[in-house]
């Protein structure tokens, strides 16, 4: 804990924790100011990010930043600092998301630094996983984590389960059929593997996993079409473990709420040794959105659809680099 400014090269540290979170299409929303007098990081929606076909509404984008303000956080206890968040300070400025106070005076969260190990390690995996069931224990454990952050995580018995399978199959004959979707998916999303350009955003072609084979799982597939060199098919697990992750109201705060529980979640499986993949696709049109909530459930608003389970890790995604997330004034 400090009462005094943070140096540049100590919010440079936290902001870069930050810039992994994961973001619709890997777009990286985000972009921080720094008032070094003041001992204030903000959180902006970078508004030239935005995917107006997928997410017209900018409620993914909001998610995206969420998970951001979450990592900040997580990287902040491990540094030893409190700082004092508030989410959405001026209604004047809608992008401008959030506001840390990095000089708190209070004692560090001593649950989130624990999470810290798992910031570089959280990755989207788009693989097979095994069938093999997630614990009770460990469901229970992601559930606290979501309503940690004022959100619930819910695990859909198995007629939700199929109906979810068919939304999403629904969602993806919707996109296959829109041109201005598919344009814009194979503009934040490359065919060829990260190594073979410079880029530092978007989706490579070595996180798309394989095309699925047989029984059909919750993955979103960045080729829309497109061929992917050396891309080879695969079968998927039978049963797979779902989620749904959601929240009670449905406007900016809340989605910046869902942002930050979705990575506390996610954080806290990669340190329980789960690999996930999430998709929006069904929560992409109102039309069917409405449909993916369990309807016995108290979650009136889905937000993400989360697959879980035990298998391969995936591949890292590019990231942007700091210089030109962070602005110090």
């Amino acid at each position: 804990m400090t009462t005094q400014p943070l140096d540049v090269d100590t919010v440079t540290a936290l902001v870069a924790d930050a810039g992994t979170a994961p973001s619709l299409h890997n777009a990286q929303p985000w972009a921080f100011r720094y008032l070094r007098d003041l001992g204030v990081l903000r959180v902006y929606a970078d508004l030239k990010r935005t995917l107006p076909r997928a997410d017209p509404d900018n409620r993914g984008l909001h998610l995206g930043c969420g998970a951001a303000l979450f990592n900040l956080r997580v990287a902040a206890a491990a540094a030893g600092l409190a700082p004092v968040v508030r989410l959405l300070p001026d209604a004047a400025y809608p992008e401008f998301l959030a506001e840390l106070h990095l000089c708190g005076t209070g004692a560090p969260d001593a649950a989130l630094a624990p999470l810290r190990p798992a910031v570089p390690r959280r990755h989207s995996s788009r693989r097979p996983y095994r069938d093999e069931a997630v614990p009770a224990l460990v469901r229970e454990g992601l559930c606290e984590a979501a309503r940690a952050e004022g959100a619930q995580l819910l695990f859909p018995g198995a007629w939700h389960v199929r109906s979810v399978l068919e939304l999403v199959r629904d969602a993806e004959g919707r996109e296959a059929a829109d041109p201005g979707l598919r344009e814009e998916t194979a503009r934040w999303t490359r065919t060829e593997p990260s190594g073979a350009a410079a880029a530092s955003d978007g989706i490579p072609a070595e996180a798309f996993g394989p095309r699925r084979r047989g029984t059909s799982v919750p993955v979103r597939d960045f080729a829309v079409g497109r061929k992917v060199p050396g891309r080879g098919w695969a079968p998927f697990e039978k049963n797979p473990d779902i989620a749904l992750l959601g929240t009670t109201r449905d406007g900016p705060a809340d989605w910046l709420r869902a942002g930050q529980a979705l990575e506390r979640v996610w954080l806290r499986a990669t340190t329980d040794g789960l690999v996930i993949s999430v998709t929006s696709q069904p929560l992409e049109w109102p039309e069917i959105r409405w449909a993916v909530r369990d309807p016995v459930s108290a979650m009136a608003h889905v937000q993400m659809v989360i697959r879980l389970g035990y298998g391969p890790e995936g591949p890292a995604s590019p990231r942007r680099p700091v210089a030109d997330l962070l602005d110090v004034l």
